[in-house]
């Protein structure tokens, strides 16, 4: 069923979308620039584009045109993934073209993303920052009705290539500091009352990454699912969700049939009282030949003073099931889905050592914002393997006799982001990663880089402008 579905979607949303061009040319008497395609899919908070471009052109409202330019240099020295060798500096370079035409009730966006490095030269280390230099990222059309059979709820419907946030972004989300992003296609509905609840629905074929090439999607790569928010209660908001993968692009032993059921219930943060966020997530499903189950329960809580700078204290706490025994027949490490990490756990790039499988992580961290457009956090957080015999997620690493332990180490995090203007801003981060007895015990057969045992120092700055 779900690949006659993808069958009919594939080839049916470009041609929706070219048929919506004209639509929205259509309706460009009734304007709401302020509110683009995508408004409902991504956080805007953390993607708002302004309009100084648009404004400079001298375009109609009804027309959106905007650039981004991101340009971060980053290293660390000790790498640890097998294969890695020496230290060096890398350049990773993202950018952004976005064009959009607004009506009342309809709308379509264009978003294109080109994707590179420099200094990126043969066996150094690349980490998640894959390049695949220039390709659609969002292509799509949406169409709102704001009084659904006179009940006052609005409903959207988007169709073709999008990039999606879901809550915190801990298993969907358009990544920020990877140097590629997420994007789905297919078809997105949501149905909500204002700011008090929304119901969320799509179907999509996941877009796949291919390095020098366009990238592509396929029928036997499918994501799905549904998603409820409330924010009624003040000191109680609740999502509710499940998501379906089906992933059969290789052979039969990397098959992936995943269900992830969830539940997340927090507090927004505010001077003077006390938040708290509270998220698990169980699956499902099989993962090759084995029967898959695993779960990651997230908390926190934090504290805001009543003070200058606005301090904030959060305590937190990770926890991703990993697989006793890797030779059985079942599966137990979590998969992270399209997760986004940098925001909690580390920065990712080409350093990111820690995903959300087969980890148990307590930390501690301090944000704080002593002028405005300034904002400074640090953090430390402890690292353990869920599993000793399971691998390290996302590093080759592995110990199937358990003999290495289970602790990573520690690290500490200084951050520091300042907003110039709504054109520019700046990020600079410095991680110390202080390895544990695990990478000390490893036998030789694991590969580990030579010096992969010793500290990690990592260190980025980063700017962006938008226009």
């Amino acid at each position: 069923m779900q690949s006659l579905i993808a069958l009919v979607v594939a080839p049916l949303f470009f041609g929706i979308q070219v048929a919506f061009l004209s639509t929205s040319c259509a309706f460009a008497a009734d304007l709401q620039p302020e509110a683009p395609t995508d408004n409902v899919l991504i956080r805007t908070k953390e993607t708002t584009w302004n309009r100084s471009l648009h404004s400079a052109s001298d375009l109609p409202d009804w027309i959106d045109l905007g650039l981004e330019q991101r340009t971060r240099l980053e290293s660390f020295d000790h790498p640890f993934r097998p294969g890695e060798v020496g230290t060096d500096v890398q350049v990773p370079l993202r950018s952004r073209v976005r064009f959009g035409l607004n009506g009342q009730s309809s709308r379509f966006l264009f978003e294109g993303q080109d994707s590179r490095s420099l200094g990126d030269d043969p066996g150094e280390f690349r980490g998640t920052s894959v390049e695949n230099t220039t390709d659609v990222l969002q292509l799509l059309g949406s169409f709102t009705h704001h009084n659904v059979l006179g009940t006052r709820l609005r409903t959207d419907i988007h169709i073709g290539r999008m990039t999606m946030d879901f809550g915190r972004r801990r298993y969907v989300a358009r990544n920020d500091f990877r140097n590629t992003t997420n994007s789905f296609n297919g078809l997105h509905w949501q149905l909500a009352r204002d700011d008090a609840w929304r119901l969320r629905a799509f179907f999509t074929l996941p877009t796949i990454r291919r390095e020098q090439r366009s990238d592509t999607f396929g029928t036997d790569f499918t994501f799905w699912g549904t998603y409820y928010e409330t924010q009624q209660i003040p000191w109680l908001h609740t999502n509710l969700y499940y998501f379906g993968l089906n992933d059969q692009r290789s052979i039969d032993s990397k098959h992936r049939q995943l269900n992830t059921f969830g539940g997340r219930v927090y507090a927004p943060s505010k001077a003077g009282r006390i938040d708290y966020e509270v998220e698990v997530a169980v699956q499902t499903g099989s993962n090759g030949k084995k029967d898959h189950s695993a779960y990651n329960p997230h908390a926190e809580l934090g504290y805001t003073f009543d003070l200058p700078w606005s301090p904030r204290l959060l305590a937190q706490y990770d926890y991703a099931s990993g697989t006793r025994s890797p030779d059985g027949r079942e599966s137990h490490t979590f998969d992270n889905l399209f997760g986004a990490r940098r925001f909690e756990l580390a920065p990712t790039g080409t350093y990111g050592p820690f995903n959300r499988s087969n980890i148990s992580s307590p930390g501690w961290r301090v944000v704080a914002q002593p002028a405005t457009g300034w904002k400074l956090q640090l953090k430390h957080r402890v690292w353990y393997l869920a599993q000793a015999r399971d691998q390290f997620a996302g590093s080759g690493l592995q110990d199937k006799t358990g003999g290495s332990g289970n602790f990573l180490g520690q690290d500490i995090e200084l951050r520091a982001q300042w907003k110039v203007s709504t054109n520019m801003e700046f990020d600079l981060g410095y991680d110390h990663w202080f390895k544990g007895s695990f990478f000390k015990r490893l036998p030789t057969s694991a590969s580990l880089p030579m010096g992969g045992e010793k500290d990690t120092n990592y260190f980025y700055v980063l700017t962006k402008v938008r226009f």
